[in-house]
C-alpha cells in the first residue's frame, strides 16, 4: 500500500510542478506595457541617435526575469524608401517567438519576410542593454514587430 502512496505523491508533484513551470514560462513574468510607455524608435543613418517614428496600434509586453523578453507590434505610416533612406538597416535579424497569447507577434512569419525581402529590418536602440539591441522589422504593408535580439558582445 505505502508503494501506491508514494507514486501517487510523485506522480502529483510532477504534475503539479509542470503546470507550475508552464504558467511562470508563458504568463506569470510577462507584462502588458502601459500604452503611456510606448514609443518606437529607430536608429538614425546620419547620427546614430534613436529617433521616434510615427507609430500607431502599439501593442507590446515585458518581463523583468530576461532583458530579452520584449516584443511589440504597430503599424506606421512610413514607406519602406523613407526609412531605408533615414534608418540603420540591422543585418542577421532573427525574430524571438512570442508567448502564444500575445497573437499580434508571429515570430516564424516575421522571419520569412526578413528571408524573402519582404519585411525589413532596422535597428530600433542599440544597446537597449549590456549586449542585447532591440530591433524593429517593417513590412511594405506597414505593419511593424519589434524584439530584443543579443548582439555581436554576447554572439559566437
Amino acid at each position: 500500500m505505502s508503494g501506491k502512496i508514494a507514486g501517487i505523491f510523485i506522480v502529483s508533484a510532477a504534475l503539479i510542478g509542470g503546470i507550475a513551470l508552464y504558467y511562470l514560462q508563458l504568463y506569470a513574468f510577462y507584462d502588458e506595457v502601459p500604452a503611456g510607455d510606448l514609443e518606437i524608435q529607430l536608429t538614425l543613418v546620419a547620427t546614430g541617435d534613436a529617433e521616434a517614428i510615427d507609430a500607431t496600434d502599439i501593442q507590446a509586453i515585458d518581463a523583468n526575469s530576461s532583458p530579452i523578453r520584449y516584443r511589440a507590434c504597430f503599424v506606421t505610416s512610413h514607406s519602406q524608401a523613407m526609412l531605408t533612406e533615414t534608418f540603420q538597416v540591422y543585418e542577421g535579424a532573427v525574430p524571438l517567438t512570442a508567448p502564444g497569447w500575445f497573437d499580434c507577434f508571429d515570430a516564424e512569419e516575421i522571419g520569412e519576410a526578413l528571408e524573402n525581402d519582404l519585411a525589413i529590418a532596422y535597428l530600433s536602440v542599440a544597446d537597449v542593454h549590456d549586449g542585447i539591441d532591440r530591433v524593429a522589422a517593417i513590412f511594405d504593408d506597414g505593419r511593424g514587430f519589434v524584439w530584443h535580439q543579443l548582439n555581436e558582445d554576447f554572439q559566437d
